[in-house]
């Protein structure tokens, strides 16, 4: 299944978190490892998508010290000042997005988003997302994106997904 998402101007959302919701859809488990590396004094990956209870480092590959933080309602946390090549470990167990923050460097920013559905992806940049093993039903689309003047910055729609997973263009409204 193919969506576009497209903002108010009609321009595709590059860089916007798209997921769909579907009943009876198991909700996808932690595998792996999870990371946001501190470096350039940037949070590196900018949006990481993680499934509910998914454990994810923050390791400093800066030469400066950085202090973590969120006062997201999915997590808040706060990660004491800490130098290069230490990390710390934050467990995301409730979904939602959750905004990053340095207390040392205001312009550091990023995302964990936490979902509870495996179809989630960041929009490219010309705002498209794929799903595969979708199957037919009605579902929900999410779409969460900075620039969304919603609570949350977040915007919800129903949407009926056809045989084979068509192709849909979601047009966000300001």
């Amino acid at each position: 299944m193919s969506i576009q998402v497209l903002g108010p101007d009609g321009r595709p959302l590059s860089g916007a978190v798209v997921t769909l919701t579907l009943p009876g859809t198991p909700a996808p488990t932690p595998r792996g490892t999870y990371r946001v590396a501190q470096q350039n004094i940037a949070f590196d990956p900018k949006v990481l998508i993680v499934p509910v209870g998914a454990q994810v480092s923050f390791p400093n590959l800066d030469r400066v010290r950085h202090h973590v933080y969120s006062f997201s309602p999915a997590k808040k946390f706060d990660l004491k000042l800490y130098g290069r090549d230490d990390s710390r470990s934050v467990t995301f167990d409730k979904p939602g997005p959750v905004a990053l923050g340095c207390n040392i460097h205001d312009a550091m920013n990023g995302l964990v988003y936490v979902t509870a559905t495996p179809f989630a992806a960041v929009a490219d940049g010309d705002g498209r997302v794929a799903f595969t093993g979708v199957g037919a039903g009605r579902g929900m689309l999410t779409v969460w994106h900075p620039s969304i003047r919603k609570a949350g910055n977040t915007l919800s729609q129903p949407l009926a997904v056809g045989a084979g997973g068509a192709a849909s263009v979601v047009r966000l409204r300001p």
